[in-house]
C-alpha cells in the first residue's frame, strides 16, 4: 500500500517562493475551499508532477512555473510503502529529480527516463493513468475510466489486479526460450567437438607413438603459459588485498561515529521538543488573556515576564540546536564517506574473486591437460586403455544427445507457457474471475447513490447498462450528474479491488469540484455517506459549494489569493 504523508510546493502556478505544505494523512476528510482561480486544484498538479513529471490538468509542464518569479519551481512528495519511507523531489528552472529511500538518495546513474521508469515500475508500481483512476477524480482535464480507450482501460485494470506480472513472466519465458536455444546450439557444438575428439582418438590409437611427443610438448607449453598467468594473477590478488586492508584501517571509526551520531540525534530531538514547548508557551501568553482552566484574567506583567523568559530560553535552545545540527551533519558526512569506502572495497573484492576464479579455471585446465598427457603416455603402453578413452568419448556423446533431447522437451514446455501467458491466456481468466465482483461493487455503489440501473462490464471493459425496465443505455447517453455517479462508483470499485489484491491500494483520495456542477443535493448526501464508510483513508474534497457541505468534514483548508500569490489556511 502506498501511504501518502505530505506534499509541498513553491513557485508552482500561482504559488510564490515560499513552500505551501499539505499534510495528507492527518484527517479522514478534508474540505478544500476557495474562490475560482485561487489555486484550490494546484495540489493535484503538484502531486502528479512530483510523481509522474506531468501536471494533472491539460497544460504544458513549462507552464507550471510561476510567471512572476520565473523559476525555482519545486515539488516534494512524501510517502511510505511498508517499512520504507520515500521522498520525491522534482523541479523546473533549475531541473531537479531526486528519489530518497529512508533519507538516502537513490543512485542516479541513469537517464531521467530510466529514473522515472524505476520510480513507476519498482516503487509506485503504477503509472499516471492508473493513478488518476484510483486516487483522483476531477472535473477539468481528467479522463474518466468510461472515456478511456479499450487498451487504456485494460492497462488500468491490469494494474489494479496486479496481473502485469504475467507480462513480465512472458518476457522471462521468451528469455528462457533464448537460453534454451543457446544451450541447444552449445550442445550441438559439443557433439561436434566430441565427434572430432573420437576421430582424433581413433587416429591416435593407430598413430599414438608418432604423435605422442609433439602432442605432449604442445600441452606442456600450454601448462607453462597458464602457470605464468597464475603467478601474475596471484601477485595482483596480493596487491589488491593489501590495498583493501589499508582502506579498512581508514574506516575503523565506523562504530564510534554511529554511536556518537545516535547520541547527537537523541539530544537533537530533546532540544527540538524543548523548542516546540517554548514556542507554544510564547503563543499561549501572546494570544490568551485569561486562564482557560479557571477563566481568571492573566496579569499583563506576568504575561510579559513569561513571554520574555520563554523567548530568551528559546533563543538559547535554537542556538544550541544550530550547533548540534552542524555536529550531526558532520557525523552523517563521515558515515557517507565510510559507505563510499565500503563500496570501493566491495569492487576490489569482486576483482579478487574474478582473479581467483580465473586461477581456479587455469589450474583445472592444467589438471585436465596433465591428465591428457598421462593418457597419451599410457596409451603407447596399453592400446586397450586408449580404447577405454574412446569408449568414454562415445558415452559422453550419448549423454549430450540425451541432454539435447531433454532440452528440446523443456523448450516445448516453455512454448506452452508462452501461450498461456499471452493476453488471451491466464490474464483473461483472472479478469473473468474478478468481473462479477467488479460489476457487483459498481452496482452496489450506484445504488448507494440512488442510481438504480444494472451496470455491467464485459471482458473488454465495454459497458452494458439496463434500466429497471430493461431499456438499454450507454454511458454517453446519461446526464452529467448520472455520469458523475458512474465515475464515482467505478472509482470506489477500483479502490476496493486494489485493497483486495493489495496492488495499487493507497490511503489518498482526492475529488476535484465534483459537487460544484454534476451532483445535486441528494447525490451529494449519498456520496458523503459512502465517504464516511471508508476506513483508513484520507479524503480531500475540492469545492466552492461550502454552504451545503462545510459542516460535514473533519478539517477545512481555505485557499485564497493575496497580492497575486496563493496562500492557504489550515
Amino acid at each position: 500500500m502506498i501511504y501518502f504523508k505530505k506534499v509541498r510546493w513553491k513557485n508552482l502556478l500561482s504559488t510564490g517562493n515560499t513552500f505551501i505544505e499539505t499534510v495528507l494523512d492527518k484527517n479522514h476528510t478534508t474540505l478544500v475551499i476557495g474562490e475560482n482561480g485561487s489555486g484550490k486544484s494546484t495540489m493535484l498538479d503538484a502531486l502528479c508532477f512530483g510523481l509522474f513529471n506531468k501536471p494533472f490538468r491539460d497544460i504544458k509542464k513549462d507552464q507550471l512555473v510561476n510567471t512572476i518569479n520565473m523559476g525555482g519551481c519545486e515539488v516534494e512528495v512524501e510517502f511510505s510503502i511498508g517499512s520504507n519511507n520515500y521522498l520525491i523531489k522534482r523541479g523546473i528552472k533549475p531541473n531537479l529529480f531526486e528519489i530518497y529511500l529512508n533519507d538516502n538518495l537513490v543512485n542516479q546513474d541513469s537517464t531521467i527516463q530510466d529514473y522515472q521508469k524505476y520510480l513507476e515500475q519498482n516503487i509506485l508500481k503504477i503509472n499516471y493513468r492508473s493513478f488518476t483512476q484510483v486516487v483522483i477524480l476531477g472535473s477539468s482535464s481528467f479522463v474518466p475510466f468510461m472515456q478511456l480507450k479499450t487498451a487504456h482501460r485494460k492497462e488500468v485494470v491490469e494494474d489494479i489486479l496486479d496481473i502485469k506480472v504475467f507480462s513480465t513472466m512472458n518476457i522471462l519465458a521468451k528469455q528462457k526460450q533464448k537460453e534454451l536455444e543457446t544451450e541447444i546450439k552449445d550442445l550441438e557444438k559439443e557433439v561436434v567437438h566430441l565427434k572430432e575428439k573420437i576421430t582424433i582418438q581413433e587416429k591416435h590409437i593407430s598413430e599414438s607413438e608418432k604423435q605422442q611427443q609433439s602432442t605432449i610438448d604442445e600441452y606442456k607449453d600450454k601448462v607453462e603459459k597458464n602457470n605464468n598467468t597464475i603467478i601474475e594473477y596471484n601477485n595482483k590478488i596480493t596487491e589488491i588485498q593489501t590495498n583493501i586492508n589499508t582502506q579498512k584501517d581508514t574506516i575503523s571509526d565506523e562504530d564510534s561515529v554511529k554511536k556518537n551520531l545516535k547520541k547527537l540525534e537523541n539530544f537533537e530531538l530533546t532540544i527540538e521538543n524543548k523548542v516546540s514547548k517554548k514556542r507554544k508557551d510564547i503563543k499561549f501568553y501572546s494570544e490568551k488573556d485569561e486562564c482557560p482552566t479557571c477563566k481568571q484574567d492573566i496579569d499583563n506583567e506576568f504575561k510579559t515576564t513569561a513571554i520574555n523568559d520563554a523567548t530568551n530560553k528559546l533563543t538559547e535552545l535554537e542556538s544550541a540546536l544550530e550547533k548540534l545540527n552542524k555536529e550531526v551533519n558532520g557525523k552523517q558526512r563521515r558515515l557517507e564517506e565510510i559507505t563510499t569506502e565500503y563500496e570501493k572495497i566491495k569492487l576490489k573484492e569482486i576483482q579478487i574473486a574474478k582473479y581467483n576464479q580465473s586461477v581456479t579455471e587455469l589450474n583445472n585446465f592444467n589438471t585436465k591437460i596433465n591428465l591428457d598427457i598421462d593418457k597419451i603416455v599410457n596409451s603407447s603402453k596399453n592400446v586397450s586403455e586408449a580404447k577405454g578413452t574412446l569408449k568414454t568419448y562415445n558415452e559422453n556423446l550419448q549423454d549430450k544427445d540425451n541432454k539435447k533431447i531433454s532440452t528440446l522437451e523443456e523448450m516445448d514446455y516453455v512454448n506452452a507457457a508462452k501461450q498461456m501467458l499471452l493476453d488471451s491466456g491466464i490474464k483473461t481468466k483472472i479478469i473473468k474471475m474478478y468481473l462479477p465482483v467488479m460489476n457487483q461493487l459498481i452496482n452496489k455503489y450506484l445504488q448507494s447513490m440512488d442510481f438504480f440501473v444494472n451496470f455491467k462490464l464485459d471482458e473488454e471493459f465495454n459497458e452494458t447498462i439496463k434500466s429497471r425496465f430493461r431499456d438499454d443505455f450507454s454511458y454517453a447517453s446519461f446526464s452529467e450528474g448520472e455520469k458523475m455517479r458512474i465515475d464515482l462508483a467505478l472509482l470506489f470499485t477500483w479502490r476496493s479491488i486494489a485493497k483486495m489484491k493489495n496492488s495499487v491500494s493507497t490511503n489518498l483520495l482526492i475529488l476535484d469540484e465534483i459537487f460544484d456542477s454534476s451532483l445535486d443535493i441528494n447525490g451529494t448526501d449519498d456520496f458523503l455517506k459512502i465517504i464516511n464508510t471508508l476506513q483508513d483513508e484520507n479524503v480531500f474534497i475540492i469545492s466552492h459549494k461550502t454552504d451545503i457541505i462545510s459542516d460535514k468534514f473533519a478539517n477545512q483548508i481555505k485557499v485564497e489569493k493575496h497580492k497575486n500569490f496563493t496562500r492557504i489556511t489550515q
